[in-house]
């Protein structure tokens, strides 16, 4: 049956028990007496989507609550192990894979170390290697679990880079950066890894799936607007103007703040990444006199040069070389943040990533001066920035939350599930007259 709007009662009802899923996700366990607030439906659809989705397994009983002179109420949630997800971070120094149930909790995880150690750092994104570690891992996490791979909802992946899709090749990444040049990363994984072809892969820009995590479970819930910023190896960012949307990847790190500035890795001139990334940042250290460790990884260098600007003991003073490259990139960073407002005026703006983790801790109160200063008035006075509240582990939860958004916009039921589309009855008259 079609409706005037061109939508079908099927249509309809995914619509409902999206409505049902989302408010239980979020907000549950809840009664089917609050669902109908919640969500708008009347208590007569609330009650047909609520034994659907019992019957279906997708929800199930969480206890009761007393009423206002009633029988207690049946409060219903979203039962965690319908289905799972796996999420994986294609990241600087390490592929991270984890398998999620279907309340993000997690069940498995695994870490594969990329070679860091080579002197042409594109060498350590070998796309061979880097597939290798997915199938590999994907195999660890669902062995040790103990989960058969036909109840995976998807496989959710974060990149550096730009993600761009093609009916050819699905996912196709660009990452200038890391020596990605149109990488058909979808089609290499469907090659490679041992799963069901009915299993959806999700490859997205790893800063939009760090955004995606904070915005519906960390700082940036709450918020209309916001802009979250990763920092690693390199810089990126991801604008949300929908709470429940998925945001858009921006390649905020090159940026240029400098002109004829120094070079960065993704071969410009004075790109904000090449000051403000943990690679140049442990580079300008080390050219302006600074020991980072002999074969450190980023990370543990990192943490060395936190450690020699800020020492805990009073037995030697700060590092003053230390000090001056992390106040310089400290102004960097400050007027980076100054254009993200100036251009979005987001309500909030969140710092996230391994690096931004590290260094928010010591000096995030002065990149906020330094983006007031840079900033127009009107819009930094109207921003909050803070760190997010995810972790290291952001970014992989975010990778999740891909194929996971996608279950719940078709209502709880898996891709090949679905059943074919009711036509709307101007669709045929459109086929006849093309026929003609």
């Amino acid at each position: 049956m079609t409706m005037r709007n061109g939508r079908t009662v099927r249509d309809l009802r995914r619509e409902n028990r999206t409505a049902v899923l989302q408010r239980l996700y979020f907000d549950g366990p809840l009664s089917r007496f609050s669902l109908g607030p919640a969500t708008g439906l009347s208590s007569g659809s609330v009650s047909n989507v609520v034994a659907e989705l019992v019957a279906e397994g997708l929800v199930e009983e969480a206890g009761s609550v007393d009423s206002a002179g009633g029988r207690p109420r049946t409060l219903l949630r979203i039962t965690p192990g319908s289905g799972c997800m796996i999420g994986v971070d294609v990241g600087e120094t390490r592929v991270r894979i984890e398998l999620f149930d279907l309340a993000l909790t997690e069940l498995a995880r695994t870490e594969r170390p990329l070679a860091v150690e080579r002197p042409n750092p594109h060498d350590r994104y070998e796309v061979g290697v880097v597939v290798d570690h997915v199938r590999a891992g994907i195999a660890e996490v669902l062995r040790t679990a103990g989960v058969p791979a036909e109840r995976l909802l998807g496989v959710g992946v974060g990149v550096p880079g730009i993600v761009a899709r093609t009916a050819e090749e699905g996912a196709v990444v660009h990452g200038q950066t890391i020596g990605w040049d149109a990488v058909p990363l979808e089609r290499l994984l469907r090659e490679n890894v041992d799963l069901p072809a009915s299993v959806p892969y999700w490859i997205d820009n790893g800063a939009k799936t760090l955004g995606q995590a904070e915005m519906w479970f960390g700082a940036g819930r709450g918020a209309r607007s916001a802009v979250v910023v990763l920092f690693g190896s390199g810089v990126g960012a991801c604008v949300v103007t929908d709470p429940m949307g998925p945001g858009r990847a921006l390649e905020w790190g090159h940026l240029t703040v400098r002109v004829r500035g120094r070079r960065c890795r993704c071969g410009a001139r004075g790109c904000l990444e090449a000051y403000a990334g943990a690679e140049a940042l442990l580079e300008r250290w080390r050219e302006a006199g600074g020991r980072p460790p002999a074969g450190a990884d980023e990370e543990t260098a990192l943490t060395a040069m936190l450690a020699a600007a800020y020492p805990a003991g009073t037995e030697t003073g700060p590092d003053a070389t230390a000090v001056a490259v992390l106040e310089e990139t400290a102004e960097y960073l400050g007027a980076g943040f100054a254009d993200l407002i100036n251009l979005f005026q987001p309500e909030r703006i969140l710092v996230g990533g391994w690096a931004g983790l590290q260094l928010g801790a010591r000096f995030l109160e002065t990149v906020k001066g330094y983006a007031a200063e840079y900033a127009l008035r009107y819009p930094a006075a109207r921003v909050g920035i803070a760190m997010g509240t995810l972790g290291p582990d952001a970014v992989t939860v975010g990778a999740a939350i891909l194929p996971l958004a996608d279950f719940f916009a078709r209502g709880g039921r898996r891709a090949e599930a679905e059943p074919a589309e009711e036509q709307p009855a101007w669709a045929s008259t459109v086929r006849e007259r093309a026929a003609h």
